[in-house]
Formats: structure tokens, sequence, C-alpha cells
């Protein structure tokens, strides 16, 4: 009999799960790097956050990508109440 998966809060990622944010496809209109670090930050624990930016950097990827509306991820992160924690990685 198959266990039923349990939704973990907070979960960690291990590094290939992590990797595959890197490969989100954007809605139309949307750059492709803000859109993966937009899902990364919302999906993801500051730990995992943190290992997704070093993936994020080592690819290559632009951390100063905007959304449509003009914003950085740091910009849309500095907006929400408990985005401190994410802040320090992007440096």
């Amino acid at each position: 009999k198959k266990k039923d998966k349990k939704v973990v809060e907070g979960e960690v990622f291990d590094d290939n799960r992590i990797r595959g944010f890197l490969n989100v496809l954007p809605p139309a209109g949307v750059d492709a790097d803000f859109h993966a670090l937009e899902i990364a930050y919302r999906g993801m624990t500051p730990e995992s956050f943190e290992r997704f930016i070093t993936f994020f950097r080592e690819a290559g990827r632009n951390l100063h990508a905007r959304n449509p509306q003009g914003q950085t991820i740091a910009d849309v992160i500095k907006q929400h109440r408990h985005g401190d924690e994410y802040l320090p990685v992007l440096g």
C-alpha cells in the first residue's frame, strides 16, 4: 500500500529539484530569469533559495532581470513581511 504524500511546510529540496526551477517557462511577456527567481522565491525556504541562487549564478543568469512592472526580484521581496530572510543571498 502506497502512503499518502504529506504536505511538509518549509520542506527542503534536493539539488536536482532546486536546479529544476532554472527551467520553468515564463508566461508571455515575462523575462525568463525574473520568472525563475520569483517562482523559486515563492516556493522555497530561505535555505533552499540560497542554494538556488548559487545554481542561478553558476548558470550565468541575470539576478537583475525585471518583471513587466520594472521590478527586480529584490524589489518584490522587499515588499514582503518575511522577505528579510531571502534578501541577503541576492548580494
